[in-house]
């Protein structure tokens, strides 16, 4: 069987803005975990000027039905204008089986 899982990287401005959208997240089912990294530190290039700021990570686990809704729900929910969300595919045949079995009764349709 397919499990088709994902875990979306989003950044945030701050750890409050992403425990906040994590919660939120959690709470309406659209996904199985979320895992929060503070610290994290951006170089990019915005409107031509290189800018660095402190971001931090936002991982959520989920599978790939409510790839879209949580996408939709960051985007609304988002302090940035552009914020970064991807997608990366979780291996099926790699990691802890046991875990990957919970994530996905935890995140797939009902």
């Amino acid at each position: 069987m397919h499990k088709n899982l994902r875990l979306l990287y989003v950044t945030t401005e701050t750890k409050a803005q992403a425990s906040d959208l994590g919660k939120k997240i959690i709470e309406a089912d659209l996904a199985a975990c979320v895992n929060i990294i503070p610290g994290m530190e951006s170089i990019y290039k915005w409107n031509n000027v290189i800018e660095e700021a402190s971001e931090t990570i936002l991982l959520v686990k989920t599978h790939i039905s409510k790839v879209q809704p949580v996408t939709r729900f960051i985007l609304e929910n988002h302090s940035y204008d552009c914020p970064c969300i991807i997608s990366l595919n979780i291996a099926e045949d790699e990691g802890n089986p046991e875990y990957l079995q919970w994530l996905f009764e935890e995140s797939a349709e009902r």
